[in-house]
């Protein structure tokens, strides 16, 4: 079975539907009022020339039993009269009948005289004629109806559709974070305007937009302040779990000493994030290199792959950030063996665990929530994404193609662009690569 031929895309605009719904209207009401003028204009014609006819055909018969000459356009039987007319008459019976003769249009009229056909002949040009131009009057004040109809309502449509265009970016924008972002419809600023529906969805979306930035700024001030606050107690109770004597117990003290504090620094980390004003330290790295180090300071058993090393640019802390927490998550949550792969600006982690959660496929990491029974605090996996959108790469969670088991986290550094020798420009802060 073939597939359905697919339309284009631009054909599931709302322009293009109330175009086509426009002039599928206006060429129905067109052609219904054009077939009612037609039809009384060409019967009114039609019986017009008509009665001319008869009253020829009766002043011929007059003359004719008068015995008197026939006038020029009558005769009995004439040449050019329709048949079908010819026996009407012979039959005893008045009709009229429009047909060609002598190349023009004519109205014959017929009547009976002595058992044969008296007829008389009427020039139905000019009324044919008329009925033509109306014909043509009508066609062509259609076609400029529905040209002016088709004008108009694009305007009308284009007006709203472009506002609907605005309010579609605007939520877009609000979506990938800028929650500054707002339609700003003048319809909702003035209650004393009416209010169409794309100004109730625009007021709609500015309304929800200002909700969400104010839960939001009201959690981030909450989770700065709560780590804030946390750091000065962690240092005092990091400070005294060293004075401890050494044994099992003061062990077990310095070990949630250092969780705490290392999930304070998370939270601050996080809040920073947040905030969206971190800035990036970029220079020029090769990939392999960092990775390498990453594992090494990792202290993990992890194997690294360097199928074809890269030149990235990027600012590298954050880089190492990402790619420690990538790492620290396959050793936390899966099963060896874990393998960091470099394959030009593209860097995979791939454990052979359980795998990703549903959730985290389908929405993304999310903080303090982890597979139920987990370790963590689900914030290794939120902070790297943070930081990979902070130097504009690409980090996607997944399965393994091959069908393998396990986790695999994609990431995707921006290419760095090469200049040459001769394309290099003075003060761009981008030199050529060797």
């Amino acid at each position: 079975m073939s597939p359905r031929p697919r339309l284009p895309a631009w054909a599931a605009t709302l322009t293009w539907k109330a175009a086509v719904f426009i002039t599928v209207m206006c060429c129905a009401l067109a052609a219904l009022l054009g077939i009612l003028v037609h039809v009384s204009v060409t019967g009114r014609t039609v019986n017009d020339s008509r009665e001319r006819a008869l009253d020829r055909l009766t002043a011929a018969a007059r003359a004719y039993e008068a015995g008197d000459p026939l006038p020029r356009f009558a005769g009995i039987d004439p040449e050019g009269l329709p048949g079908s007319l010819r026996a009407l008459a012979v039959g005893g019976e008045r009709g009229t009948m429009v047909t060609s003769y002598e190349g023009r249009p004519t109205m014959w009229a017929a009547g009976p005289a002595d058992g044969r056909a008296l007829a008389v002949r009427t020039d139905y040009s000019t009324s044919a004629e008329t009925i033509s131009g109306l014909d043509r009057s009508i066609l062509g004040s259609s076609v400029l109806a529905i040209g002016a109809t088709l004008l108009v309502g694009a305007f009308a449509v284009t007006r709203v559709t472009r506002r609907l265009h605005l309010t579609a970016q605007v939520a877009r924008r609000i979506s990938a974070g800028d929650l500054d972002a707002r339609v700003d419809d003048p319809r909702t600023k003035d209650p004393s305007r009416p209010q169409d529906e794309v100004a109730t969805v625009s007021g709609a979306l500015d309304t929800m937009a200002s909700s969400l930035q104010r839960k939001l700024q009201s959690e981030q001030r909450f989770t700065a302040d709560v780590a804030h606050e946390l750091r000065t107690p962690l240092t005092g109770l990091s400070a005294a779990a060293e004075l401890l004597p050494e044994g099992r117990p003061s062990e077990l003290v310095r070990d949630r000493v250092k969780a705490m504090r290392g999930l304070t620094e998370d939270l601050l980390e996080i809040s920073r994030l947040d905030a969206r004003n971190e800035t990036v330290d970029l220079a020029v790295h090769e990939l392999g290199p960092v990775a390498e180090r990453v594992v090494r300071a990792s202290g993990t058993p992890t194997e690294v792959r360097i199928v074809r090393d890269a030149t990235v640019e990027t600012d590298r802390r954050r880089l190492e950030r990402v790619l420690g927490n990538l790492v620290a998550n396959a050793h936390k949550h899966g099963a060896p063996p874990v393998v960091l792969t470099v394959d030009g600006p593209v860097v995979t982690v791939r454990d052979h665990g359980p795998g990703y959660p549903e959730y985290l496929l389908e929405s993304g990491p999310q903080r303090f929530r982890t597979e139920s029974g987990g370790k963590g605090h689900g914030l290794g996996l939120t902070i790297a994404a943070g930081q990979a959108e902070v130097i504009g790469a690409e980090l996607v969670f997944a399965h393994p193609p091959d069908g393998g088991g396990g986790a695999l986290a994609r990431l995707t550094l921006p290419a760095y662009v090469r200049f040459g020798d001769a394309e290099d420009e003075p003060g761009s802060g981008r030199h050529a690569a060797p």
